[in-house]
């Protein structure tokens, strides 16, 4: 059976909270918010006067804590929660978030997000010095690298694992008497602080979860930092200096919900701004604007007020199939997505449409998606896409990290355009996707990493630089 990519998927989400009776309860909440960032498995580790308490599992949030009862004892007044998509490691339990690590000395919770392009060769080397590890995750080296630390001071041992670790991360780490937050030297995942009313501070990977919860958001996580919250409030410091803003761009374009604010910008308002940059740059004519439910609908509405065509609900979405798995057959494969989306004849018939989608991977699903709009009736269908041409891996937290899954690294724009069937495909540029996010900095790429789309990629590699040179010279063809 072939793997198939059924769509992008990012690692993970991460919810923290300090000074709250229910600490427990409202991390269950913020993790609900984030749910988007992972749907294979879920933990809360909470804090209760030094004594660590978790519960974990696979499933969505509402799954694993369906029994009451696992919710209930995770008192006391910090905790900090996982939302996991496995790419670094197997889907099981033992990779489930956050993690507990119980030492003759000292006891702390771990929670990650990313992908570190360093952890076989740091996992090789810890083994050798005698570290066993209880998970494939990547995860756990963090934990190793701070046993195994010859620094005095406990904040001088984490301060230099995370100098060590390289590639695209935010943790949150839970010890007995604070809760610590960091992020990478490029700040490739979202990190955001907040108040509650009553005081208490929070840290999630998104400020949509600040809404939620009730709590004000302070600030962003900045690239290098490392944010400590204890009884006496918040304390920001570094762990290095040598940091370049190149925050990742498929948060903007796919991954963040809309109603959250990356770096001061809004996602909504950014693929909106997309979407006009990409009518812009579209040179065909057409009737109707439909956007590929949900992602795209931000695009879809920008991309119709710049042009002036309507934007119509040609395509719905049935919002309560969960995820489905890989289907042995190309008959099932079609049928799940036919399970999903819905093309509305009543509004496509007779109509050339243009069909605003945020990204193509492998074309699958988007050829599938332009057939059940030529179904219902459509006399032509253009596809706009809100962001470049996936053409490159991503080895920061995405679970793409060969060229052979990107149908753009492969064939050119008019090949993948009649491989998916339809009249046209556009791509937005990379300059349109820089100035539509236009985030308030100097720094390359206008603080984005674009490496998906061009292969210039802001870090070494480091383990995964053999395999990437490799992809460059790999032609697949998917059909």
């Amino acid at each position: 059976m072939t793997y198939e990519v059924k769509s992008l998927n990012e690692e993970c989400g991460l919810f923290g909270i300090w000074g709250h009776s229910q600490a427990a309860q409202v991390t269950y909440f913020g993790l609900h918010s984030l749910q988007h960032r992972g749907q294979e498995g879920a933990g809360i580790l909470s804090n209760n006067q030094g004594k660590l308490y978790r519960h974990r599992d696979t499933g969505l949030v509402s799954e694993v804590f369906k029994n009451p009862n696992n919710l209930e004892k995770l008192t006391g007044k910090a905790a900090i929660g996982h939302v996991r998509y496995a790419t670094a490691g197997e889907a099981y339990i033992d990779n489930i978030q956050p993690f507990h690590f119980k030492f003759h000395d000292m006891q702390f919770g771990l929670a990650h997000n990313g992908n570190l392009t360093n952890a076989v060769s740091l996992r090789r080397e810890l083994e050798d010095k005698g570290a066993i590890f209880s998970s494939t995750s990547d995860t756990e080296i963090l934990a190793h690298l701070i046993r195994h630390s010859q620094k005095a001071d406990f904040m001088d041992k984490v301060k230099e694992a995370l100098a060590t670790v390289k590639g695209g991360f935010a943790y949150l780490l839970m010890m007995e008497d604070k809760l610590i937050a960091a992020l990478d030297p490029n700040g490739f995942r979202p990190l955001s602080i907040g108040q509650m009313s009553n005081g208490a501070l929070v840290v999630s990977s998104e400020t949509c979860a600040f809404e939620v919860i009730g709590a004000k958001w302070i600030r962003d996580v900045k690239p290098g930092e490392i944010v400590i919250i204890d009884d006496n409030g918040v304390q920001y410091d570094h762990y290095t200096t040598d940091t370049q803003l190149a925050i990742c761009s498929m948060e903007y374009i796919y991954f963040a919900r809309p109603d959250s604010i990356i770096a001061g910008v809004n996602v909504h308002n950014a693929r909106k701004k997309m979407g006009k940059r990409l009518a812009q740059e579209f040179p065909y004519e057409a009737d109707i604007v439909v956007g590929v439910p949900n992602s795209s609908l931000s695009a879809a509405m920008g991309f119709a007020e710049e042009s002036g065509l309507p934007n119509e609900m040609g395509l719905i979405k049935n919002q309560y199939t969960q995820r489905t798995f890989i289907q042995p057959t190309q008959e099932l494969r079609d049928q799940g997505v036919r399970m999903k989306l819905s093309a509305v004849s009543g509004v496509v018939k007779g109509k050339r449409v243009v069909m605003v989608d945020d990204s193509i991977v492998r074309g699958t699903t988007s050829r599938r998606i332009v057939q059940l709009l030529r179904e219902a009736g459509a006399t032509e269908v253009h596809v706009a896409i809100g962001s470049p041409a996936l053409a490159y891996p991503c080895f920061y937290g995405i679970d793409i990290q060969t060229r052979k899954e990107l149908i753009a690294a492969n064939h050119t724009v008019q090949e993948t355009c009649e491989i998916i069937g339809a009249n046209t495909l556009t791509y937005l540029s990379i300059d349109g996707l820089i100035d539509s996010i236009g985030l308030d900095t100097d720094a390359p790429n206008g603080g984005l990493c674009v490496a998906y789309f061009d292969g210039d990629y802001p870090t070494p590699l480091y383990d995964y630089e053999e395999r990437y040179l490799q992809s460059l010279k790999e032609k697949t063809s998917f059909y």
